[in-house]
């Protein structure tokens, strides 16, 4: 394990994405194997570099002295998110078919929403994932403001 592969910077900050899983192996193998990541750490806690973050992975638990509140789980309900990863790729058609064969579940294809090009995944804990490519955001355009808001000034394609 080298200090650069760490999560640790020499100055500043580095944002990490912290997800209580419940079983570390498994999802350490979807984050490497299908996304791509590099193990840094195995356990105690696993860290996967993914592209230019990371992703610190751990089982869940109850309060610990610095968060005496506070009790750690997997999402329960899969039609409810409050948080998400979201991956940008340059290329949505070849990330989402080389994905899928590796045995990611993609809630629907590609989606073209004008701004962006965009489809959702869950990992094996159920975690929401976006993985989206821009488009026409390149050019100005925004996404659609949702039902029942106007976005005034928006340029249209």
């Amino acid at each position: 394990m080298r200090r650069e592969d760490l999560p640790a910077p020499a100055s500043g900050l580095l944002l990490t994405h912290f997800l209580t899983v419940a079983d570390v192996p498994r999802a350490r193998a979807f984050y490497a194997d299908v996304l791509g990541g590099e193990v840094v750490l195995d356990e105690n806690p696993c860290i996967i570099k993914l592209a230019n973050s990371w992703l610190i992975m751990n089982p869940g638990g109850g309060p610990t002295p610095d968060k005496p509140d506070v009790t750690l789980h997997p999402p329960t309900d899969p039609g409810t998110a409050t948080s998400f990863l979201n991956i940008r790729v340059a290329d949505i058609e070849r990330c989402y078919r080389e994905w899928s064969a590796k045995g990611a579940e993609f809630l629907t294809p590609p989606i073209d929403r004008k701004a962006e090009i965009r489809c959702y995944l869950r990992d094996p804990d159920g975690y929401l994932i976006e993985v989206g490519q821009a488009t026409g955001l390149l050019e100005g355009i925004l996404a659609d403001p949702p039902a029942g808001q106007d976005r005034p000034g928006q340029r249209t394609a």
